[in-house]
Order: structure tokens, then C-alpha cells, then sequence
């Protein structure tokens, strides 16, 4: 919980890790496609969730936010407070996710103003060193706000490097949200050693490239984001809330 790749390889990897529910939440994918490709990889050995981790606010102030339960879309750049009304009106959990990161997450502050409104908090993201995931934990406890784990996978070997134990069994979409919301006792847990930590170190360093070359392809060469608020897509039901 969660990841931004999916296909038959991850599926097998995930399975071959025991993890039971992926939450499949790629970045710049409308609903409507990432419940499809959900779909597509389930079956009796391994559910997938879809989710929306929705980049709010403007390029320079992002705050994403995870969303695990939504039935209509919501689009990326929109404000923050539009952002968590529009999840409330679905009654889907909120998660933040990677507290403190760059300039794309949430911060103590903004933790502290929304406590009530979000459902957990990332205390470990296979992604980050160790130094970067201990604001969420101490996030966590300062709030009383439950902790995620998740490997956030970019890239496919990522996958099981770290995942969230529920202590009740979660059999549907349905159930992962009410667990989370409900704030179900769960533990977080992560891979350790030489082997993790390289893993790490690759995913970390997957962001020169999401920042590079993926950045320039999505802002120059293809056009108008899917989840830009202003796509037919979205009706212009978000266009008073729009940062773009």
C-alpha cells in the first residue's frame, strides 16, 4: 500500500512475498483506468485496490494526498482543501503519504490542521532512508493518527520490500477502506539488510528520472495531463478549484 507499477511480473513478485491486497495508485491515471487494469490482475490469490494519490496545489507548494476508495475521479492540481472535501464526499480513506518529502507532501502543520481527516500516515516508504521516513512516525504518534507502510514501487523489484499487516482480514476494497478508516490495528514492516537498502537506493533514484525526462515528456510532448482538471474528462466540475 501502495504501488505505481503493475503487470503480470508484479502480480508473481507479490504473491511470491506473501502480500495478500496491492493498492495500485500510478501517478497521472484516471479512475476509470486504473479500477480496469485492478481488475485485470485479480484473482483468488491476490486482491488489487485501485487509488488516486492526487497532487494538490501548485507546482512549487505540492501536497499529495492518497486516496484508497473513491467511486467518481478527482483530478490532480486542484486545491488542498477542495482536494479533502472531495474525498469526504466519497467517504474513501485519506492517507498521507511520505510526510515531509521535497516539496511534495504533507508537513507537520498540515498534519496538525487535518488530523481529523486523515485516516493514516506513512511511517515507512521503501522508497526513503531511514532519516526521511522517522517524521512520519513521530507524525503518528504525535497525532494519534495510524501508521502505513508501502513500498511504493516504482520499479518492479521494489515490490515486498515493506507492507502493512491488518490484524483482520481485508477480502475486498470495501474492507481495506473500512479498516482504515475505522483505524484497524495494524503493523508495519520492511525488508532489512544490504539488499534493501540498495533496493532503496534504486527507487530513490528513480526520481532523476521522473523529474528529468518524464516530467518533460508529460509537460511537453504529450499534451495536457489525463487528470488536469481541465480535461473534458472531469466536466468542468473542478474548474473553481483548479491551480491551473
Amino acid at each position: 500500500m501502495h504501488v505505481k507499477v503493475l503487470d503480470e511480473r508484479v502480480a508473481s513478485r507479490a504473491k511470491a512475498r506473501g502480500i495478500d491486497v496491492l493498492v495500485y495508485a500510478p501517478h497521472f491515471t484516471r479512475l476509470p483506468d486504473i479500477r480496469a487494469k485492478a481488475a485485470a490482475f485479480t484473482d483468488d490469490e491476490l486482491l488489487v485496490v485501485p487509488g488516486r494519490e492526487v497532487f494538490t496545489g501548485t507546482w512549487r507548494r505540492r501536497r499529495h494526498l492518497l486516496a484508497v476508495g473513491l467511486s467518481d475521479p478527482v483530478p490532480d492540481f486542484i486545491t488542498f482543501e477542495a482536494a479533502f472535501a472531495a474525498f469526504a464526499r466519497q467517504d474513501a480513506a485519506v492517507l498521507a503519504p511520505h510526510p515531509g518529502f521535497l516539496n511534495v507532501s504533507l508537513g507537520r502543520e498540515d498534519v496538525r490542521a487535518h488530523a481529523e481527516e486523515i485516516h493514516a500516515v506513512e511511517t515507512h516508504n521503501g522508497k526513503l532512508f531511514p532519516s526521511q521516513n522517522r517524521l512520519g512516525r513521530e507524525l503518528s504518534a504525535e497525532f494519534d493518527i495510524p501508521g502505513f507502510g508501502s513500498s511504493y514501487a516504482h520499479l518492479r523489484g521494489s515490490v515486498g520490500e515493506a507492507w502493512t499487516a491488518f490484524e483482520r482480514e481485508i477480502d475486498s476494497e470495501e474492507e481495506l477502506v473500512a479498516a482504515l478508516r475505522e483505524g484497524a490495528p495494524r503493523r508495519v514492516f520492511h525488508r532489512s539488510g544490504h539488499r534493501h537498502r540498495l533496493r532503496s537506493a534504486a527507487e530513490f533514484a528513480h526520481l532523476g528520472f521522473e523529474n528529468s525526462w518524464g516530467k518533460l515528456n508529460r509537460l511537453l510532448l504529450s499534451g495536457m495531463e489525463p487528470t488536469h482538471p481541465g480535461h473534458v474528462a472531469y466536466e468542468g466540475k473542478f474548474d473553481d478549484v483548479r491551480e491551473y
